[in-house]
């Protein structure tokens, strides 16, 4: 019809909904009765589930439409580091130019079975949707529940037949610590973050191919891609699409040479419109491409920038600022190298820290909070906060992340809390965040601390304890109040039905304290 969507995922915050709600100007939400009772949206809402027989009483002819590749497809907000999600509104022709990218390679066909395990409020949904749809393949949607499942994602996998998944790092490392084996005919696709070598070299063992995904929302979802044949090499996140251009460049704009780190810019069809209403932002991030006149001087002919010899007629107008640090290999491919400001990928989840901190901030007793990512573990890495308050006042950390639940996403919720006194410094006056100690022991529950006393109490406390690296755990404590994440808590559910043979939900462990779930294993 020539529309465009904004996908709202129920479990934000309903401010947070609201907030892109009015940002993006929706004027009409499509939805389930039940979903929608759970908020107070003034927006108009057709139920898709209610009114049903209603809706099936309509034409059902196609509308005639005046769609062109310049309409705009579809908003999608990111974190923001000023405490407001950013919308990035993408149009027709770079989708379509994605998924005919896709289409090819990695690759799919109407023998494919897709199963698709991401929420709609992310840019790569698309790829799981819209790519079995062009291409007469199936796709099989994971339930959220499902998804977050280890146990019940694997044994998905088997009962689907599925031959292509898309997923992170994160996700696919679960897949692989309840014991799941793949399938010779399985096509795997990482992105998200950054591949490490020992999951790749695991995930080579399980499918017929393997394939690392890199791309910004606001270039599309995946702007290149590389087909990883042994984890023995460099993993690279390889070569652009199809239609789009990547450039290293240096702080003047001018190409680095071969090997030498320089900041990552992206050009070409993939490219969104910008920032919704964020004017200011749209022109500091798509910046008009300093090679453009020149390849437009000999359109016919060809322009040599950086490692790339491209015909002119390719260069479009404006450039991506990434923020990703990335040199390039002698062999053509890229290699990510790091972030060059604050925002982090968690999970796969893209995290500005700003946005964090700014909503911190905003508690009436702290007065100043700096957040960085910590790594627990291999593949396990978490958000930490740092906090110094108005010792007038009491504070609990358990009532700091209730706070922040009204305000952010639960990937956004920091795992641990340290209360300073003051944060180190570097010379020039910035706060040192590689200087900031390691967390202590803060995780405070709203109830007084009484220790495990059952055999059930003591046994899942101890699970706690190796799966979260602490020690003082009662039994009024809830998993995710200590700083637990749904992966994390897969790892507990495995752990108990392991060791005692009886099985428990990610519902469970969300819900229920330690006592009461130590009750259901008791009876």
């Amino acid at each position: 019809a020539g529309g465009a969507y904004v996908p709202l995922d129920p479990a934000f915050p309903e401010d947070r909904l609201n907030f892109m709600l009015k940002d993006a100007g929706v004027n009409l939400i499509l939805t389930q009765k039940d979903v929608f009772d759970n908020f107070h949206f003034a927006e108009p809402a057709v139920f898709l589930d209610a009114e049903w027989e209603k809706i099936a009483l309509e034409n059902d002819s196609n509308p005639i439409n005046i769609i062109s590749s310049e309409n705009p497809v579809y908003v999608i907000y990111t974190s923001g580091s000023t405490g407001k999600p950013k919308g990035v509104e993408v149009g027709q022709k770079a989708l379509v130019n994605f998924l005919a990218t896709m289409q090819k390679h990695p690759g799919i066909s109407e023998a494919d079975t897709l199963l698709a395990v991401t929420t709609l409020s992310f840019d790569i949904a698309a790829l799981e949707l819209y790519l079995p749809l062009i291409t007469g393949a199936k796709v099989v949607i994971a339930s959220r529940e499902t998804a977050a499942d280890g146990i019940s994602l694997a044994k998905l996998t088997y009962d689907a037949g599925a031959t292509i998944m898309q997923a992170t790092p994160a996700t696919w490392r679960m897949l692989i610590d309840v014991g799941w084996e793949g399938n010779p005919n399985f096509k795997i696709l990482c992105g998200g973050e950054a591949l490490p070598k020992d999951l790749a070299a695991a995930l080579l063992k399980r499918g017929h191919s393997l394939w690392n995904m890199y791309g910004p929302t606001e270039t599309t979802i995946w702007s290149s891609i590389f087909k990883i044949e042994s984890a023995e090499r460099r993993i690279s996140i390889g070569r652009p699409v199809q239609n789009t251009q990547m450039f290293i460049l240096d702080r003047h704009l001018q190409p680095v040479p071969i090997g030498a780190p320089g900041e990552l810019y992206i050009g070409g069809d993939g490219l969104a419109f910008g920032y919704l209403n964020r004017p200011e932002l749209t022109e500091r991030y798509f910046i008009a491409n300093p090679f453009y006149n020149a390849a437009r001087e000999n359109p016919n002919g060809t322009l040599h920038k950086g490692a790339y010899t491209l015909p002119a007629k390719f260069f479009s107008k404006k450039l991506y600022k990434t923020g990703d640090l990335a040199r390039f290999l002698h062999n053509g491919n890229i290699e990510y190298l790091e972030r060059i400001d604050h925002q982090v990928k968690v999970r796969g989840y893209r995290i500005e820290l700003g946005e964090i901190e700014t909503i911190l901030n905003e508690h009436p007793v702290v007065e100043q909070s700096v957040v960085v990512v910590r790594e627990y573990a291999l593949g396990d890495e978490r958000l930490t906060a740092y906090i110094i308050i108005d010792y007038a006042e009491q504070l609990k950390i358990s009532d700091l992340r209730r706070y922040l639940r009204t305000k952010l996403p639960d990937y956004m919720i920091p795992a641990d809390f340290m209360i300073l006194d003051a944060f180190p410094h570097t010379p020039n006056g910035k706060v040192d965040r590689k200087a900031l100690p390691v967390p202590g022991e803060q995780h405070l529950s709203t109830e007084d601390f009484v220790p495990p006393q059952t055999p059930a109490e003591k046994f899942i406390a101890k699970i706690w304890q190796s799966v979260l690296g602490h020690e003082n755990i009662g039994i009024h404590d809830n998993f995710f109040d200590l700083g637990g994440h749904s992966l994390l808590a897969i790892k507990v559910i495995a752990q108990i039905e392991k060791q005692s043979g009886r099985r428990i939900t990610p519902r469970d462990i969300l819900l229920q304290n330690l006592g009461q779930i130590a009750a259901t294993i008791d009876k």
